[in-house]
């Protein structure tokens, strides 16, 4: 584990972010930093295709639309 300086604008967005997605602030941020290296790998990609190709990789699908509000 290493440590990742960033400013302090954007630790804000970072730590607001997490709050919305129930993540603590260095998940969002993780996840912030994942999507994007996929998204400069895969140009052409859109963030719901990511999203899709990751959960094909992990081989776990969406949680169908009735589900996820039970």
């Amino acid at each position: 584990m290493g440590i990742v300086k960033i400013g302090d604008d954007l630790h804000e967005e970072v730590r607001r972010a997490s709050a919305v997605m129930c993540r603590s602030i260095n998940a969002q941020a993780e996840f912030w930093m994942k999507i994007g290296m996929l998204a400069e790998a895969n140009p052409t990609a859109c963030f719901t295709d990511i999203i899709r190709m990751q959960l094909d990789a992990a081989q776990a699908g969406p949680v169908p639309a009735n589900r996820a509000t039970a």
